[in-house]
C-alpha cells in the first residue's frame, strides 16, 4: 500500500511518530539507529537510556510479546543484567506489527570489545547460561517458528538453522572449496547422538558474540532475547567456538559440566554458527569452524 512503511526498511520518522502517539513522555528525546542494525529486528536508540526494538519480519513478531512476558521474570535470578521492557508498542503510523521499548545497556558487541581474560569471560558466561537453566521453565516458550525453533531436537524437520534441508545446503555451497568431508562426518555424528532427555531448561537461543556486551575487558550484559526458548541447552554452546579460544573453551564446558552427548549436540549448532558463506569467507571464518571440527 502506498505511503505504508516497509518493517524491513524502517526509518527515524516512522518510529518518532509511533513514539508521540503511544509514548508521548519520550516524544521530545532524540532517536537515531543504533551503528549495525539487526537481521530480525531495526533498533534504535532513543534518549541516552533507552532503545526501541521493530520486527523487520512478520515471522518474528513473538519475539515481542515473549520477551515482554519473559525476561521480567528471568532478569532477578540472572548474574549479568537483560534488557529491561518498559513500554509495548502496538501497530500504528503504517507500521504492521507490535515492537518494544527498552532500557539501553551500556557496552559494546564482545567481538568488538577488547577482553582481557578470556577465561573470565567463559566463567561468567558459563554461570550466566547455568542460573538461566535453574530457573523454572513451567509454562516456558517452547521451541516454535517465532524463535527460530532453538531449543529443538537436531532431527526436527521444522525451519531452524539446523534443520537437515538448510544444513546440507550450506554444506554443499562449500564442496569444491573446502574439505567438506569432517563437516558431514560431525553432522552424522550429531544426527546419531542421543537426543536431550532430562526436563527442558531455559536457553537463549542464540548467544553470538553481538549479543554479549561488555565493558572494561569483561561481560557486562546479554542481550536480544528474541529466540529465547525452553529446550535442550545445546544451543547455547554457540558461543564456546565464536567467542573462546581453545584454553577458555575448556573452562567453558567444564563450568558448565556438560555431558559428551550435549557437547557433540552443541558442535553441531555451532557448524549452523560457523559455516561460511563461500561469498564472504574470512580466516577467521574458516577457522571457526575448524574450531568446532576438531573440539571433541
Amino acid at each position: 500500500m502506498e505511503g505504508v512503511p516497509d518493517p524491513q526498511d524502517l526509518d527515524a520518522t516512522t518510529v518518532a511518530r509511533l513514539i508521540a502517539a503511544q509514548c508521548p513522555q519520550w516524544a521530545d528525546e532524540p532517536l537515531r539507529p543504533v551503528a549495525k542494525p539487526g537481521v530480525d529486528n531495526s533498533t534504535f536508540r532513543l534518549g541516552d537510556d533507552k532503545m526501541v526494538r521493530l520486527p523487520r519480519f512478520e515471522r518474528w513478531i513473538g519475539q515481542v510479546t515473549r520477551e515482554q512476558r519473559w525476561l521480567p521474570c528471568l532478569a532477578p535470578h540472572l548474574p549479568l543484567p537483560v534488557p529491561r521492557p518498559l513500554a509495548q508498542g502496538e501497530p500504528a503510523e503504517g507500521f504492521p506489527y507490535p515492537w518494544s521499548v527498552y532500557e539501553w545497556l551500556p557496552g559494546e558487541p564482545a567481538d568488538a570489545a577488547e577482553l582481557t581474560d578470556l577465561r573470565q569471560v567463559a566463567v561468567d558466561l558459563a554461570e550466566f547460561l547455568l542460573a538461566l537453566r535453574a530457573v523454572d521453565a513451567t509454562d516456558g516458550p517452547p521451541p516454535e517458528s517465532s524463535n527460530g525453533f532453538r531449543g529443538c531436537d537436531l532431527a526436527d524437520e521444522r525451519d531452524s538453522p539446523v534443520v537437515r534441508s538448510y544444513l546440507a545446503s550450506r554444506i554443499d555451497r562449500l564442496d569444491g572449496i573446502l574439505d567438506t568431508g569432517p563437516v558431514r562426518e560431525l553432522w552424522d555424528e550429531a544426527l546419531a547422538t542421543p537426543v536431550w532427555s532430562r526436563s527442558p531448561v531455559w536457553v537463549h537461543g542464540d548467544p553470538a558474540p553481538s549479543n554479549l556486551l561488555a565493558r572494561d575487558g569483561r561481560l557486562s550484559a546479554v542481550i536480544d532475547f528474541g529466540t529465547l526458548a525452553v529446550g535442550d541447552p545445546a544451543v547455547d554452546l554457540i558461543a564456546a567456538w565464536t567467542l573462546l579460544d581453545a584454553d577458555s573453551r575448556k573452562v567453558f564446558r567444564d563450568r558448565l559440566d556438560v555431558d559428551d552427548d550435549t557437547w557433540t549436540r552443541g558442535r553441531c549448532w555451532g557448524l549452523s554458527a560457523t559455516l561460511p558463506d563461500p561469498a564472504t569467507m574470512t580466516e577467521k571464518s574458516v577457522a571457526d569452524l575448524n574450531a568446532v571440527l576438531a573440539d571433541r
